[in-house]
Parts: C-alpha cells; structure tokens; sequence
C-alpha cells in the first residue's frame, strides 16, 4: 500500500509506503494550540517507510524538551507529520491525500479537553496518554 500527502499549498509532497496504524485524536492543550483546532487527528508509520516526495527544504521543524516535535510547510503552515528523536513517527490524517483507509481507534488526553468540545461516543476515550501497547 501507499499513502501520499501534502500540505495545504501543494509545495510539500510526501509518500508511506506501508499501512498507517493506530489513528488517534489528541485533545492535550498542545495539540489545541499547535493544530488550531479542538485535537490532532494523526497516525503512526514506520519511519522507513516514509519518505518526503518533493519541498523537503520548505520543511520547519518545532521540537519540544521530551523529544517529539512537529514539522510543517514554512509557506502555508500545514502540520504535516510528528517526529520522535529527529525521526518521522506519525503522519496528520488531515494532509493525507484521499482515502488513509483508517479511522479513529482512540481519543487521548480528554481530560484535557476544551470546556467547549464534545467528543462523539462509540470510540474508547483515555483521560491521560494511551495505554501500554496501545
């Protein structure tokens, strides 16, 4: 299987080639902030099966003190992966080209949620990060 995105502007292009696994939605204060919106829907991916298409030098880089970061378009400001140690570990749903064939396993950090969010039912909800193995 592969999987391709881009950024809003079309001037980064990426390629997974391999399944995106274990889709989540993160409602922690950061993600609030950082994606300007109410969580981040994103994916985790190999890091070997990842590669940038075209734009990588377009690429800014945010790491934080524990080691995760983001990295995004430098012109449009789209969100365009997670980074873990320097290394691509998770892919946003919301700049995958047409269908990612996965869905939404899991709602993190809803203990922190916005007051003024309400999150559906049917998908399990953790008040804190994932479990072990999750």
């Amino acid at each position: 299987m592969t999987i391709n995105g881009s950024c809003f502007c079309g001037s980064i292009t990426y390629r997974v080639k391999g399944k995106l696994r274990d889709a989540r939605s993160c409602h922690c204060s950061e993600c609030r902030k950082a994606f300007s919106a109410q969580a981040s829907a994103y994916a985790l991916v190999d890091p070997d099966e990842f590669s940038w298409v075209s734009g990588e030098n377009l690429l800014t880089s945010y790491e934080s003190i524990k080691g995760e970061g983001l990295q995004f378009c430098s012109i449009c400001g789209s969100t365009l992966c997670g980074t873990n140690k320097g290394r691509i570990n998770g892919v946003t749903l919301g700049c995958v080209d047409g269908d990612p064939e996965i869905s939404i396993g899991m709602h993190i950090f809803v203990g922190s949620k916005a007051s003024w969010e309400t999150i559906p039912d049917g998908v399990p909800q953790y008040e804190e990060g994932p479990p072990e193995g999750a």
